[in-house]
């Protein structure tokens, strides 16, 4: 089985950004802002190919995500989640787990006994199969970069919205492993 590729930022250069980011000192008059973690996986379809992105920049205790997608899902709506563990083993990425779930709920943004952190609204293909939208994920950085990590999942089909556990949004289509950035 084949791995998609992750990009790794070394912990030498993530330890630096945060020192600097905390020794206190005033940065000169003019100087750009300290960079800020981030996270961002680049999406792969079932046969390897590059087929989106996708990034999710803190917002106080929220994540402010984007994804983009370029002409490869069928028109029409698919499920995505943040599933729990950080891995995109071709061809059917089931290597990427559950959805991300640290409270136990149930899944579906619909469902009245609370939804996973994971579950994220639909995301709707034109008619050309590219895809963009923005939106929310009530989960912060140290949720996703657990010890196992986390992964952005695009399903064939549309979610209902309350199915206990996957909403039975169907195949997994895309995965990108979510690795963390400094902007």
């Amino acid at each position: 089985m084949a791995r998609i590729p992750t990009p790794m930022l070394t912990i030498a250069s993530i330890s630096l950004a945060f020192a600097l980011q905390g020794c206190g000192a005033k940065a000169p008059a003019g100087a750009p802002p300290p960079p800020v973690p981030f996270a961002e996986g680049i999406l792969y379809n079932n046969a390897g190919q590059r087929t989106g992105i996708v990034t999710l920049k803190p917002a106080g205790d929220t994540l402010q995500g984007n994804v983009t997608v370029t002409g490869s899902l069928t028109p029409g709506q698919h499920g995505m989640h943040i599933h729990a563990v950080g891995q995109c083993t071709l061809p059917d990425f089931t290597s990427a787990g559950g959805h991300l779930n640290p409270g136990g709920k149930q899944h579906g943004l619909e469902n009245p006994a609370g939804s996973h952190e994971g579950d994220l609204p639909m995301l709707v293909a034109d008619a050309s199969g590219a895809a963009s939208m923005s939106f929310t994920v009530p989960a912060t950085l140290s949720t996703l970069f657990d010890a196992d990590g986390a992964a952005f999942v695009i399903h064939a089909d549309a979610d209902d919205m309350k199915t206990d556990p996957t909403g039975n949004s169907g195949s997994r289509v895309m995965c990108g492993v979510l690795y963390r950035k400094l902007s």
